[in-house]
């Protein structure tokens, strides 16, 4: 959603965008780039498909943009979740 909106208002011809997401567990130890290294991680891995007759430097922006959406960002911040019955 963040990247149609952004293609739209920046006018691009940018038809549909499709986005694929694997999720893993993984043994720290394994991942050279994180900064946990003991204990299990959760990897994502997102594939973005983008429909359209955008140039190079249109997708390159996109794809820039898909890291600022909400739900990037979110998923990549620490959380805390605190539960309560009501």
């Amino acid at each position: 959603m963040t990247l149609a909106l952004y293609a739209r208002r920046k006018q691009w011809p940018l038809d549909a965008v499709t986005v694929r997401l694997q999720h893993h567990r993984i043994h720290a130890r394994d991942c050279a780039e994180c900064e946990t290294q003991e204990g299990m991680l959760d990897r994502i891995e997102r594939e973005i498909e983008l429909e359209g007759a955008l140039s190079e430097a249109q997708r390159g922006r996109l794809r820039e943009m898909a890291d600022r959406c909400p739900v990037h960002r979110t998923l990549k911040s620490e959380i805390d979740i605190r539960s309560r019955l009501v």
